[in-house]
């Protein structure tokens, strides 16, 4: 049995045992897994450098994960279901389906929201998968073994990319305050850094002499080896790569054993296991989104469903805007948390089947193909928003590398866009800077709320697995409808639009057929990677208003006070003019009249000519949801909730209400 042990550290009322419905009061369990895994066995082979690991005196490979419990106090109200998110950076996921959130502050919270998975009886577990996770701040994450080499860790290059919002003198060698691959030597002079204007500009090397292994500290420069400085400071909306030699060689990809296991274990393993969750778990399901979306990808590609007693992990999956990208999850010198770069998560498969070469002709293996071979192919939903279309990628799931045909579902999938969206879920209010900070949007961030349809796409991959009702069939951009356009289009509609400001279609960031060198099928790569030529790119079609005509289109889309879109260009002040924010969209509000439309010739009805007040505009509103509802892409419980929604969005962009 991989999992050796369950640690208990806590177990207390969640909440103050507050009740959720029928199921009642939760209790909230924290421990620590520990794993043994076989490195000969069939079932952990694809796993990068697992046969470097120290091994235990009976020839096993061993690491831990932190793991957080939420469970029904009496087991007997439970559903039988267990949902494994897949936690982000560290952060719990599950609180998505909830319309909860992450509070930056306060890490080890779970924000309970609405209660909706407590109400309808679900377990939730979070494991932690992630090597780069920091260690003791309330977040989830993996104590990962090393790979060695003659009992050393293995040096080697790796490469860390960083495009700043506000200039600054330092970075840290990592993203997001993770934890670094530090530098083997702070003086190694044949380190890199280059700088680029936009993504598939040439690289300009930075001399060597003006830039260092160091931080600033109290105006004196320190060495360090986990960040670096840069004479003159690093310039915002400029790329910047730093290519250096670590002596830090984590196993990565032992993160995918952890969820993998974990999942086997809470569902099969006894009491005298250790198991908390014994004899609870009938189903089990997983959620990942965007970083931990594009980590159920790379599960599924690596054929990782079945552990090594040949058990089924997931009968589910929901891949939430993960678009057709992986990540740096199985390969040496990898860094989970970071997006921005050409590298491992930009490689083919991007279609769940096979697909065509667009250079060779010949036919390319499929995201499942691994799977299908080992058995135990899940359920899978995934769900984009227009944010994972314009950064280039997304189009490539359901549409031919060689752009000419749309791709048909594979029996146990479906896909859907959540038309004119950003990456992130919008919230009533009006800011041209993401929450995380840094870099600025031309525009006012995209509002729309999308928390309705994701919930509905749990429920309905719930009823797939458990009843075998089929979910509603793929909404996405289609080359045969015409609804599936290049972006060149849509930067051309908008050009006209006033108050609008467009990217410039060749400073988009571009998915691009990749050469890691020699060793890339062994997980090691050569940084930086050499790019080619660049794939297709479609995203959705627009009507008359520039809002998105495919996929699922909620109230704010459907009966819209604004122009939405999935793009937002850089604000000036941010730097990088004619790129836009990474996963961020734009709000571009109707004029409130139609003086105020023939003023700034407009093209966009005004509100005053769309509805008579705001209770016409809500009553439409109501109606829309209605007919998503009844198309089981929203829940009924949740019409209330859009016309809620709805109505913030009135109070937000009606500045006076309309006579």
């Amino acid at each position: 049995m991989p999992v050796t042990g369950f640690e208990l550290r806590s177990r207390e009322p969640y909440e103050d045992g507050r009740p959720f419905g029928d199921v009642g009061p939760y209790e909230r369990i924290e421990g620590r897994l520990l794993f043994a895994v076989d490195p000969t066995h069939e079932a952990n082979r694809e796993i990068v450098d697992l046969d470097r690991a120290p091994r235990d005196p009976e020839g096993r490979v061993q690491f831990a994960a932190d793991v957080t419990i939420l469970t029904p106090a009496d087991p007997a109200r439970g559903n039988r279901r267990m949902l494994q998110d897949v936690v982000n950076r560290g952060g719990r996921t599950h609180v998505a389906y909830n319309l909860g959130v992450r509070d930056a502050s306060r890490p080890a919270w779970v924000d309970p929201g609405d209660g909706f998975l407590q109400r309808r009886g679900w377990t939730m577990v979070s494991v932690g998968w992630q090597w780069d996770v920091p260690r003791g701040t309330g977040l989830v994450g993996l104590e990962a073994p090393e790979a060695l080499e003659d009992g050393h860790p293995i040096e080697g290059w790796v490469m860390i990319t960083h495009q700043l919002g506000n200039p600054t003198d330092t970075v840290l060698l990592a993203d997001r305050a993770h934890e670094p691959l530090v530098a083997a030597d702070i003086e190694q002079p044949n380190a890199s850094m280059t700088v680029r204007d936009y993504p598939d500009a040439p690289r300009q090397e930075i001399a060597r002499d003006r830039w260092r292994f160091a931080r600033v500290e109290d105006r004196r420069t320190v060495a360090d080896p986990t960040r670096v400085t840069l004479e003159g400071g690093f310039e915002p909306g400029r790329i910047y790569e730093i290519v250096y030699r670590t002596n830090r060689s984590p196993i990565v990809g032992a993160g995918l054993l952890a969820f993998r296991d974990a999942a086997t274990f809470f569902r099969h393993e006894s009491n005298a296991d250790g198991n908390p969750l014994a004899g609870r778990i009938d189903h089990t399901f997983s959620i990942g989104i965007s970083q931990s979306g594009r980590f159920l990808r790379t599960f599924l590609y690596h054929g990782m469903n079945r552990d090594e007693a040949g058990r089924q992990a997931f009968d589910g999956l929901h891949i939430h805007i993960a678009g057709a990208r992986r990540g740096e999850f199985n390969h040496r010198y990898a860094q989970p948390s970071v997006q921005y770069t050409y590298g491992f998560g930009h490689l083919p498969p991007h279609s769940y089947e096979d697909a065509t070469d667009p250079v060779t002709g010949a036919s390319m293996p499929g995201l499942l193909s691994r799977q299908r071979a080992a058995g135990g192919v899940p359920r899978i939903v995934a769900t984009n928003s227009a944010a994972e279309y314009w950064r280039a990628d997304a189009s490539m799931l359901h549409i031919d590398p060689t752009g000419t045909r749309d791709l048909a579902d594979p029996p146990e999938a479906r896909a859907y866009l959540f038309s004119a969206t950003q990456h992130s879920a919008g919230a009533a209010r009006l800011t041209d800077t993401p929450p995380t900070g840094g870099a600025r949007g031309a525009h006012y961030l995209n509002v729309t709320h999308y928390g309705t349809a994701l919930r509905a796409a749990l429920v309905n991959l719930e009823a797939w697995v458990v009843d075998g009702v089929e979910p509603p069939s793929s909404r996405v951009p289609r080359l045969e409808d015409g609804s599936a356009v290049p972006r060149q289009a849509i930067i051309e509609a908008f050009s006209n639009l006033p108050g609008a400001t467009v990217p410039v279609a060749d400073r988009l960031l571009s998915l691009r057929r990749l050469d890691l060198g020699n060793q890339a099928s062994e997980g090691v790569g050569e940084w930086p990677a050499e790019a080619g030529e660049a794939f297709p790119t479609f995203v959705s079609a627009v009507d008359a208003d520039g809002n998105e005509l495919a996929g699922i289109r909620l109230p704010d889309v459907e009966v819209p006070l604004a122009t939405l879109a999935g793009w937002n260009p850089r604000n000036a002040a941010s730097g990088g003019p004619g790129q836009i924010l990474p996963m961020m969209g734009s709000t571009l509000p109707f004029p409130q009249s139609k003086a105020d439309r023939e003023r700034t010739n407009d093209p966009r009805a005004s509100i005053e000519e769309r509805y008579r007040d705001r209770d016409d505009f809500l009553a439409q509103v109501r109606a829309a949801a209605t007919r998503l509802a009844e198309a089981r892409l929203i829940l009924e419980e949740d019409i209330v909730t859009c016309v809620d929604n709805a109505a913030a969005r009135w109070d937000l962009l009606v500045a006076t209400p309309v006579a």
